[in-house]
């Protein structure tokens, strides 16, 4: 499964919070509800992905990023792709009989 990265440092996500009216244990609570196993993303990982600090963290899986972004699509109509950065599709064409690490 794809990673995605946060655009501008998470600037998007800090912005789209504020606008909800969201800190990121509030945003952390709201992904549960979008969430189809109920779970919800952690405080912890809202944190580090709105962060800025050491503990930031810039890229995340796509689910993570999906519910995380349908929670705050729900209070502010911001889309996914104006948080994360959605990877493009690979252009390699070329296929490999061994992993590049087994090369020599």
């Amino acid at each position: 499964m794809p990673k995605l990265s946060r655009k501008a440092e998470g600037k998007p996500l800090r912005d789209a919070m504020k606008r909800a009216g969201l800190t990121g244990p509030e945003l952390a609570e709201a992904t549960k509800e979008v969430d189809p196993t109920g779970r919800g993303i952690s405080p912890a990982t809202v944190g580090r992905l709105a962060g800025r600090g050491k503990t930031a963290r810039e890229r995340c899986e796509l689910e993570t990023a999906w519910v995380i972004a349908d929670a705050l699509h729900r209070r502010t109509n911001a889309p996914l792709q104006d948080l994360f950065a959605i990877p493009t599709h690979s252009t390699v064409t070329v296929e490999r009989s061994t992993p590049d690490a087994d090369e020599g």
